[in-house]
């Protein structure tokens, strides 16, 4: 029995989170096997975890968690760490601003028992330059930092097994802001089995983004100073 947890972070998304959650619910419902859909709010100032905590009422399989806010990398590696606390048996995660498709998920499943890690190539991306010109940044970085190369490193649409996940996590530093990108780093480093496949990747689809150039330039000066740390560690670990 495959037990999947989604995990979605969440903040200042009172504009889609039902959308969210119905799209996603039927992913898990249908799995079933205990398998559950965990969106965890990130401290938001407006009416999401109300509103999420209002849908629950009638989701078994959906739980609604809320947290103080630390960002959005350190909610994804709280909502992994919650997936593996609860006996996962595989982690997809993905975001809550809809620009992903759930219909997408099932090629994914159907190779989960053959890669370590299944992952989204946003190919044709819809969400603007500035974001591109982010992605293809980090790209550059993890090659000159790691001396591997990583196609989507940031991608908000990956299936882990379990076992693999809990290894690498170990890795990463506790609220770690770019928590997706360095653990595409350490499955590369690791030369573990991933595979990319390309998924549709739509505008946001309400709401406001809450990252600017000013955040992704004081994440960046960290990430450099932090990808040097665990570059560190993971030539000791081999």
């Amino acid at each position: 029995m495959d037990k999947l947890y989604i995990v979605i972070p969440a903040y200042n998304e009172e504009e889609n989170i039902e959308s969210v959650v119905n799209d996603w619910y039927p992913v898990v419902e249908k799995i079933g096997n205990d398998s559950r859909l965990v969106i965890m709010d990130d401290g938001s100032k407006d009416s999401t975890y109300a509103k999420m905590q209002e849908l629950a009422k009638t989701r078994a399989m959906f739980t609604p968690v809320t947290k103080d806010n630390e960002g959005h990398g350190a909610t994804v590696l709280f909502g992994y760490h919650y997936a593996l606390n609860a006996g996962a048996d595989y982690v997809f995660q993905t975001d809550s601003d809809g620009q992903t498709l759930p219909e997408e998920f099932w090629p994914f499943w159907e190779k989960r028992k053959d890669y370590a890690m299944v992952i989204g190539h946003r190919k044709g991306r819809q969400d603007g330059a500035s974001r591109v010109f982010v992605t293809k940044t980090l790209k550059l970085v993890c090659r000159l930092c790691f001396h591997v190369t990583v196609t989507d490193a940031n991608t908000p649409f990956r299936l882990m097994q379990a076992g693999t996940l809990k290894e690498n996590i170990k890795l990463v530093p506790e609220k770690f802001n770019l928590s997706n990108v360095i653990l595409s780093v350490i499955y590369a480093k690791k030369k573990q089995s991933v595979l990319y496949l390309p998924i549709t990747f739509r505008p946001r689809q309400g709401g406001v983004n809450s990252i600017n150039l000013k955040k992704i330039f004081k994440i960046g000066r960290k990430a450099f100073h932090d990808f040097r740390t665990i570059n560190r560690c993971l030539k000791d670990a081999k």
